[in-house]
């Protein structure tokens, strides 16, 4: 097995970054993309975000392409929120998606950023480069 300490930050945007994160799926929506996040390979460090957006710090090897990991993680967490969860909820996540590498000293900071989103959000003190998701709507 190969050693690698690969560090990324995840972030992407429901479609047209409509409220939809409501207070009642963000906890099973957290849960299950940590779940997915697992079963895909990754060592997920946290999950976090707001109403709009999804935020994820993550581990994967280097043989898994990160394009692909956030794209499924995308598309099974959007269908299981349309499909398989208790709230069977209308949902689309936008095209694009944003990902920055960290090293492993900054781990905690960006744990404790991503688990505190409500914080920075409220008081507009977001650190502009890891809520940029670049979607495409």
């Amino acid at each position: 097995m190969p050693y690698y300490e690969l560090y990324y930050h995840m972030v992407w945007a429901t479609k047209t970054r409509e409220p939809l994160i409501t207070p009642e799926l963000m906890p099973a929506l957290h849960q299950y993309l940590r779940g997915k996040g697992i079963e895909l390979n990754g060592i997920v460090h946290a999950v976090g975000g707001i109403e709009e957006h999804v935020h994820i710090a993550v581990s994967i090897a280097p043989r898994i392409a990160v394009a692909m990991y956030v794209g499924q993680l995308k598309g099974a967490s959007s269908h299981w929120i349309t499909h398989l969860s208790p709230l069977r909820l209308p949902f689309a996540w936008q095209e694009g998606y944003g990902v920055l590498t960290f090293g492993k000293r900054a781990l905690p900071q960006v744990v404790d950023y991503i688990l505190h989103q409500q914080e920075p959000h409220k008081s507009g003190q977001v650190i502009a480069e890891m809520e940029r998701d670049e979607g495409g709507d």
